[in-house]
């Protein structure tokens, strides 16, 4: 890098909206919405961790440290991310005595890898797009590992579709132990 005058980006020489100036606004609203939709799976988990640690049966001589225990759980469940989440959700449905959770495990892997595409969506600077609409995110993880697939606003949708279907797998397993689902006013 050569060294050179100092000087200051000509901000009135940009593109309106820049740097978001090169994808359409539709783009742009499948890709919040698609994030939003994050964000609702990791509410949903917190509160399914809620509904089974709370419904769990406890021996008498447990009680006393389970409802020490449940706050920082509870806490947790909401500053926690998809990961982590994942897992205190998998072994909140193993603790509880009366689950029923059919391929609990996939499931918790289903979501854990979702989390990996959830971080491309909420922290990748998007390319231009080519002339089929799709845009390479650039992005970078903690594995050096960048991204090399290209997205466009039905990738984006199709990858909403699947953090919505997680959610509601993991609201189907509170309600079919026959629970009302916390927060739906049931």
């Amino acid at each position: 890098m050569k060294r050179g005058r100092p000087s200051y980006v000509d901000r009135s020489a940009l593109p309106a909206l820049y740097p978001t100036h090169t994808h359409s606004p539709q783009f742009w609203e499948q890709l919040g919405r698609t994030i939003a939709t994050f964000g609702f799976l990791e509410e949903i988990l917190g509160k399914a961790i809620f509904a089974y640690t709370g419904t769990r049966l406890y021996r008498a001589d447990e009680i006393e440290d389970a409802i020490k225990a449940w706050g920082p759980k509870l806490e947790r469940a909401l500053t926690d991310q998809l990961k982590t989440l994942a897992d205190s959700y998998g072994t909140a449905v193993k603790e509880n005595q009366n689950a029923n959770v059919e391929n609990v495990d996939e499931l918790i892997k289903s979501i854990k890898d979702s989390a990996d595409v959830r971080n491309i969506l909420c922290h990748a600077s998007w390319i231009p797009p080519d002339a089929e609409g799709k845009s390479l995110p650039f992005f970078v993880n903690r594995r050096n590992e960048e991204v090399e697939t290209k997205m466009d606003i039905q990738d984006l949708r199709r990858i909403q579709d699947h953090a919505a279907e997680l959610a509601y797998a993991v609201i189907d397993s509170v309600t079919q132990m026959g629970w009302s689902f916390p927060g739906s006013g049931e």
